[in-house]
């Protein structure tokens, strides 16, 4: 006879909000004090939980800024990818090449609305050259490669491309303008809001990767 693990639904919902309390706690002390400055130990105490806890539920310190930087990205926990949420479908549903990217600018505001504080932590900390840091950074911007490349992809088949433009020089040029630092350069340091930057962000992907023409297609 085979035995089966079974794990109750109230068992479950714990672990997911002893998880969800880890994130909250170290999302709040890596905003306030860097990721140096924020220790297992403290997370652990924010959120309440042994530091046990926090490596069974998250892992190391690099991992739970891994986990809080992804939830953060989504707005949530829920494994829904972002190509899969609504303003992405709405993205996918219109037959208008530059409306297409004004959607994928949106969402870049919306992925920066919610990521925003932790920024700070990728460009000081990042650049004063903490390996795990670096760590993170590189394999955030490899993940924002994958979608940008999937993008320009996108593009290429629904809209075409604009003459003489690669599949992987457009799939460069939007990983280039959607950035981090680029928006946090506007928004931050020259006072842009976000809808300003948002529109510019559409139109420049628009005419970086499309023909003109009233629908971004070929005239």
């Amino acid at each position: 006879m085979t035995t089966r693990r079974y794990q109750s639904p109230v068992r479950a919902e714990q672990s997911r909000a002893t998880r969800q309390r880890v994130l909250d706690a170290a999302r709040a002390l890596f905003t306030r004090r860097g990721y140096t400055g924020t220790t297992v130990e403290a997370i652990a105490a924010r959120a309440q939980v042994s530091v046990q806890t926090v490596y069974n539920t998250v892992g190391g310190k690099a991992a739970v800024l891994k986990a809080v930087y992804d939830a953060t990205i989504a707005g949530d926990t829920e494994p829904i990818p972002m190509i899969e949420r609504p303003t992405a479908r709405a993205m996918r549903a219109t037959d208008d090449a530059r409306e297409c990217l004004a959607l994928y600018a949106r969402m870049c505001r919306e992925i920066y609305e919610r990521v925003g504080p932790l920024v700070p932590i990728l460009l000081t900390e990042g650049a004063a050259g903490d390996r795990e840091v670096r760590a993170f950074i590189d394999a955030i911007e490899n993940e924002r490669a994958i979608g940008t490349a999937g993008i320009a992809r996108y593009v290429a088949e629904r809209f075409g491309l604009r003459a003489g433009l690669s599949v992987e020089d457009a799939s460069d040029v939007l990983w280039t303008l959607t950035a981090p630092d680029v928006v946090h350069r506007l928004v931050r340091r020259r006072r842009w809001t976000l809808d300003r930057y948002e529109r510019w962000l559409g139109g420049t992907m628009a005419d970086g990767l499309l023909e003109p023409g009233p629908r971004g297609g070929p005239v």
